[in-house]
Parts: C-alpha cells; sequence; structure tokens
C-alpha cells in the first residue's frame, strides 16, 4: 500500500505502471536526469526547467511518484525529486541502463 505521500512499497511497483509514467518525453527525462547524476542526488522540480506550466510539472512528478520512479520529499516552499534507484533495479534490472542509453533529440 502507498504510503501518505503516493510512494508504492517496494513489491508494489508494477511494470505496467513504470512503463506508463515513462511513455512520455518530459518524464523519461526527469529519470534520465536523475539516473545520470549522483546516487543521492535530489533535486527540486523547478530545477528541470520542463517547457509546461507549473500545474502540468505537479502532474508529470505525481505520475513519477506514483508509479515509484521517483521519492518526493517537502523541503520548505519546495519538493525534491529522488531516483528510488536501489528500488528500481532490485525490481527491474537494467531499466535505469536503457533510459540512460537512450538517444537524446536535438533542442
Amino acid at each position: 500500500m502507498p504510503d501518505d505521500e503516493g510512494h508504492p512499497d517496494t513489491a508494489e511497483i508494477e511494470l505496467g505502471k513504470v512503463l506508463s509514467a515513462l511513455a512520455d518525453p518530459l518524464r523519461r527525462r526527469v529519470v534520465r536526469e536523475l539516473a545520470l547524476g549522483p546516487a543521492d542526488g535530489a533535486r527540486t522540480c523547478s530545477s528541470f526547467a520542463l517547457p509546461v506550466g507549473k500545474a502540468t510539472v505537479t502532474y508529470h512528478f505525481r505520475t513519477l511518484r506514483e508509479a515509484g520512479l521517483i521519492r518526493q520529499v517537502d523541503r520548505g516552499n519546495s519538493r525534491m525529486a529522488s531516483l528510488r534507484r536501489t528500488d528500481l533495479e532490485q525490481r527491474f534490472p537494467g531499466l535505469l541502463a536503457i533510459l540512460t542509453a537512450e538517444e537524446q533529440p536535438e533542442t
């Protein structure tokens, strides 16, 4: 059962929900940037500079959190997002390697 913040337990992370969350290129970008960063790295949602409005950013991060890809923690007036790297490797070995190897489109 997800915790009060909507983070599923490791055993509850479902492949279908993970793949659905990763189908969106902006959400994939967030996960990829976290995966390429420090293992214990956490970033604010605004640090990703997604080209969408604040409500849409909130939606994307909620989707990632509820799928079990990220963990979010409140820090004052912002939320820090970190990749659930260990949990994802335990449930779906190699998934993060595939995401980080994906070719990036020119921006």
